[in-house]
């Protein structure tokens, strides 16, 4: 009997203990997730042989071109096993540099590389991605395929060298240079081509463009590597997206500043990408400063990996459409954002975080966590979510996007421009979960305009001095 009592006491505690640890697990919060990405993420070690330019013959004049003597040394490096190939003071005209593994191309403080504005030189032509659409196209100014430890670091600058007479243009807006008659990415030939392509499902190796088709190409573009380094440098004046790594695993984007003001110049574009921590950066761009993808309409649908675990930490954003985005080339779905400890502030701010998508593109984004923020100005909203985005046209399809579980939690803003909140979500699939908690904002025009979102909690959240009282499940405008 004493036995029989004693197997019972035993499976009374052990399924005590066992309640107890799920309800424990159950009480966990979002961020404690937060430690477990971290850990996955590594810099990568190269070793300590150093490659110089300069032994390859390099010319610092600005005009001299470098395109073969970067194509050496980093040759030479990965074939004797990686290391550092090293940029000293000077400025270094080159066309495209492509990156090979355990290389890690380090610029010393006052070291410039300005990139050619001659599209040719960017043949022959490579895999990459315009738009969230993949082609053949124009070599990005800085790309590695299919490497693993892979780097751009130092002190140095990336100069593009894009304005208004080279790269720009091709956007077709006259605020970039461009004149009515000349050609653009607009023309029927190029962008409806290309993504008319990719509906279709015509493979990529088919899609070529290039010269004619005025797709700008991406600045650094790490496709389809893991292990990728890019810290402390400047990269200015960009023809396209800044740093986007596409399909890419284990990402730090460390220390960087990006001041790049013209079309389309996110300042990091992390698509159908794992593991991506951005920390430290400063972003003054012409668009959105870091905008989170997953591939735009079939594309990302065919490609259908997901972006997730995307950590944004002690960044500052200045000029900019968002600060934090998602979208809106995200057919593929985004999940598992965290930002935290940043600031943000510009009369040119748009908003400070985005969600972005619509019937045509589709995709779920889902666990976006936003914390310890302060906002000195944004201009439209503090969060905005819009499931009717438009661009190109009507964007209007079978694929309902949906969002659901998002947080701001000790959010300060001093001017909250037109609106606190503003979500546009889909009737067919109203935005789910929304919780504001420990947010003030200030000097707001409108406090929130909401539609269209099953559910949505303010939590001691302050606009205009006023504590924040919103009726559930309800669409309502103030």
């Amino acid at each position: 009997m004493k036995t029989v009592f004693a197997i019972l006491l035993v499976a009374f505690l052990f399924a005590s203990c066992a309640n107890k640890s799920t309800e424990q697990k159950e009480e966990a919060g979002p961020w404690d997730h937060l430690s477990s990405i971290l850990s996955q993420i590594k810099e990568p070690v190269f070793p300590d042989t150093v490659f110089n330019i300069m032994d390859f013959e390099a010319v610092a004049d600005g005009k001299f071109d470098n395109t073969q003597v970067f194509a050496k040394a980093i040759d030479a490096c990965s074939a004797n096993g990686g290391g550092m190939v090293l940029v000293p003071e000077g400025q270094y005209f080159t066309g495209p540099i492509h990156l090979k593994s355990n290389v890690n191309l380090h610029l010393d403080k006052g070291a410039e590389i300005l990139f050619s504005t001659n599209p040719k030189d960017y043949y022959p032509l490579v895999h990459t991605s315009f738009e969230g659409t993949e082609l053949m196209n124009y070599s990005p100014l800085i790309y590695a395929y299919k490497q693993s430890n892979v780097a751009v670091t130092g002190e140095g600058v990336l100069n593009g060298q894009a304005n208004n007479e080279t790269w720009w243009p091709w956007k077709g807006s006259i605020e970039y240079g461009w004149k009515e008659g000349e050609p653009s990415q607009n023309n029927p030939e190029s962008r409806e081509s290309l993504v008319s392509m990719a509906e279709e499902g015509k493979p990529v190796e088919e899609r070529v463009f290039g010269d004619g088709y005025y797709f700008r190409p991406n600045f650094v573009e790490p496709f389809e590597c893991e292990n990728v380094l890019i810290k402390g440098i400047k990269i200015i004046n960009s023809p396209f997206w800044v740093m986007h790594p596409i399909k890419c695993t284990n990402v730090i984007v460390d220390g960087v500043t990006v001041e790049s003001h013209g079309p389309n110049n996110d300042g990091c574009d992390p698509e159908y990408s794992k593991n991506v921590w951005i920390k430290n950066c400063t972003f003054n761009t012409g668009d959105d400063c870091i905008a989170i993808k997953s591939g735009r309409n079939g594309d990302g649908r065919r490609v259908a990996i997901p972006s997730e675990n995307i950590v944004v930490q002690h960044c500052n954003m200045i000029d900019g459409h968002g600060g934090v985005v998602m979208g809106s080339e995200i057919s593929a779905g985004v999940r598992n954002v965290y930002a935290e400890d940043c600031t943000m502030d510009s009369p040119n701010l748009d908003r400070a975080i985005r969600i972005k998508s619509n019937s045509k593109r589709g995709g779920l984004v889902e666990n976006v966590f936003v914390r310890n923020i302060e906002v000195g100005q944004v201009k439209e909203a503090v969060l905005k979510i819009n499931m009717h985005y438009g661009a190109y046209g009507n964007q209007e399809g079978a694929f309902v996007p949906q969002v659901k579980n998002v947080t701001l939690e000790n959010v300060t803003v001093k001017n909250g421009g037109k609106y606190g909140i503003l979500i546009d979500g889909d009737a067919n699939a109203p935005v789910e979960d929304v919780v504001l908690k420990n947010v003030t904002i200030e000097k707001v025009k409108h406090l929130y305009s909401i539609e269209n979102v099953s559910k949505i909690e303010f939590i001691n959240t302050y606009m205009n001095g006023e504590l924040v009282q919103y009726p559930e499940n309800k669409a309502a405008n103030q």
